[in-house]
């Protein structure tokens, strides 16, 4: 895939332009490259859902890749949403590279921040550790060995 901003070849299914760091997300829908979405329902079934209706209802984490839940969605709702490896998270990623709770979302008066809790393998928005984040549409978050995507109202 060939990065809008400088050209660059990048492999294919990358998110961010290996050299410039731009968003590679835009340029893959314009060639019809998306991912599947879907929701567990109350009976454990999966249900199909249409990302752009999701994000229209309200803040949404998307996974791209990992645990073989590609497409599982979370809207983001209230103001705090716990994201880790026990049961009781919202957004419950079920691996050893996650701790059981690992990261908390967070809303704050001048946005939705994402706070690191001290966990083993840390948190990442865009590649970078981090403790604390405001996110942006299109940030990309990796907690353990799953990658997750925002998108913004």
């Amino acid at each position: 895939m060939h990065c809008p901003q400088c050209g660059f070849a990048n492999a294919e299914g990358a998110n961010y332009c290996q050299k410039c760091g731009a968003f590679l997300a835009e340029a893959a829908a314009k060639t019809g490259e998306n991912t599947e979405a879907y929701q567990v329902d109350e009976t454990g079934e999966l249900r199909a859902v249409d990302l752009e209706q999701m994000a229209g209802e309200g803040d949404t984490l998307a996974i791209r890749s990992g645990g073989g839940r590609a497409g599982e969605v979370f809207s983001v709702a209230g103001e705090h949403m716990t994201i880790g490896r026990s049961p009781e998270a919202e957004v419950f990623l079920d691996d050893v590279t996650v701790s059981r709770n690992h990261a908390l979302l967070v809303r704050r008066r001048d946005g939705l921040y994402i706070d690191d809790l001290g966990s083993l393998n840390g948190t990442y928005v865009n590649r970078r550790r981090i403790e604390s984040h405001r996110l942006q549409h299109g940030d990309e978050l990796q907690v353990g060995k799953y990658k997750l995507t925002y998108l913004e109202r």
